[in-house]
């Protein structure tokens, strides 16, 4: 499973809107950090624990955090490893279900 697969789903069952979200200690405005926006607002819809909500992530959490640990990039997948689904609060609905047609 790779991120940009997750997203295509997101995107295809979901209309986004973009909404300022706080992931543990880190703050995301409005627009920042879109991916991250759409795919946990995902999981908490599909109630996914925190391990899945992890592997959706895909490489960026496979190769880039866990082969990294000590490194600083990725943080909504850092502190989302650490805090879990208690560090996620929205600001807003990001995500809409689209109507079928």
């Amino acid at each position: 499973l790779e991120f940009n697969d997750t997203l295509a789903v997101i995107e295809s069952l979901y209309t986004f809107t973009p909404v300022a979200f706080k992931n543990g200690e880190l703050m995301n405005a409005a627009g920042q950090n879109s991916g991250s926006c759409k795919l946990f607002a995902f999981a908490q819809i599909q109630n996914f624990s925190v391990e899945q909500t992890l592997a959706c992530f895909g490489a960026y959490y496979r190769n880039d955090v866990l082969e990294n640990p000590e490194g600083s990039d990725h943080m909504n997948i850092r502190n989302f490893m650490r805090y879990g689904w208690h560090g996620i609060q929205y600001q807003g609905k990001a995500l809409t279900p689209k109507q079928s047609s």
